[in-house]
């Protein structure tokens, strides 16, 4: 429980790197969690046989109660007893089993937190290194600049694009107009 508070207390950023880069990397602390990993693994054979020893003395506990003899009140105390001692480990085991997850969990969770920090802070550090003002000051006014070149162009293109049309109207009405006025009948053809 110490070392669950210890890992979520709110430390300083240094602090917990240090401590984080010292758990993960010491060799001391490797042989350390070597221990404790055979140490779980027995606590996972005690919480099996727990569980094993809970159920035969329920089910001795049924079998008893399910007979209609003469009630033996030691015999029930020691039933009761086996059953609360049973029930006692299976509880300790399983609460220690689920706890080294939590740890477990809750270190890796804590270390991925660090080493992303680290990065954001390499990234924010390199993205301030570079001469943001001049460079991209320069390169933001050439852009748009190039941008309103590029509009005006467009708009010059549909006005010319619109006399154009209009032009062509005119020409076809004052063809018409001429041919109406001349007597010549158009022949598209030859035309």
């Amino acid at each position: 429980m110490a070392t669950f508070v210890l890992l979520v207390s709110p430390l300083p950023h240094v602090v917990r790197k240090r401590l984080f880069h010292f758990l993960s990397e010491s060799p001391l602390v490797a042989k350390l969690a070597y221990g404790v990993k055979i140490a779980f693994i027995f606590i996972t054979i005690l919480f099996v046989d727990a569980l094993q020893r809970m159920w035969r003395i329920t089910a001795e506990a049924d079998l008893t109660k399910s007979q209609q003899g003469t009630a033996d009140v030691r015999a029930e105390t020691n039933i009761a007893a086996r059953k609360f001692y049973a029930q006692r480990n299976v509880y300790l085991t399983g609460f220690c089993l689920f706890l080294s997850l939590i740890l477990t969990r809750t270190f890796y969770i804590l270390l991925d937190l660090i080493h992303t920090q680290e990065e954001y802070a390499k990234l924010k550090q390199s993205t301030s290194g570079k001469s943001t003002g001049g460079d991209q000051t320069q390169q933001i006014q050439e852009l748009k600049a190039k941008l309103a070149a590029a509009e005006k162009k467009a708009a010059d293109y549909d006005i010319v694009k619109k006399q154009a049309e209009q032009n062509a109207k005119e020409y076809d009405r004052l063809a018409t107009e001429f041919n109406a006025k001349t007597g010549n009948i158009s022949d598209k053809r030859r035309d």
